[in-house]
């Protein structure tokens, strides 16, 4: 099985100026554990995971004036639609991540983004369920 059968093709696609809060309220609104980070002034690409917000609001930093930029992932690796489930995964622990854009060819823009869920989705013969809602799930804290 290859990236492209397990990629989301859909990416969360947000600004260097986004705030973290702001990147917050995307992610957990699209249900995505990153977000690309495109900045159109430089071409470049990063990521941002909702780890890199929890590291940021452990450190008391402010998520409303935090950037994604001073958070963003910039020295990013990128797969290709081509490669296997099994080089993204090696990919992934051998830099230490959960994510990868996707990138064909020499196309600047991301086609999509593959995460270590996506990947044990596609190796799990278990079809995945939908999360219940808060009310329901075992251990769950008010807030």
């Amino acid at each position: 099985m290859y990236v492209r059968n397990a990629m989301s093709t859909v990416v969360l696609t947000i600004g260097p100026a986004h705030t973290l809060r702001q990147a917050a309220r995307l992610m957990s609104a699209r249900r995505v554990g990153a977000a690309i980070v495109l900045d159109t002034d430089t071409s470049g690409l990063g990521i941002l995971t909702e780890r890199d917000i929890l590291n940021s609001l452990g450190a008391g930093e402010d998520p409303d004036r935090e950037t994604a930029q001073a958070h963003t992932t910039s020295d990013v690796v990128f797969a290709a639609p081509q490669w296997t489930l099994d080089e993204a995964a090696g990919a992934m622990v051998h830099g230490g991540f959960r994510h990868l854009i996707v990138l064909d060819g020499q196309e600047p823009e991301p086609v999509g983004i593959v995460s270590v869920r996506d990947i044990i989705r596609c190796w799990s013969r278990v079809p995945e369920q939908p999360p219940a809602p808060e009310r329901e799930r075992v251990g769950a804290v008010p807030a």
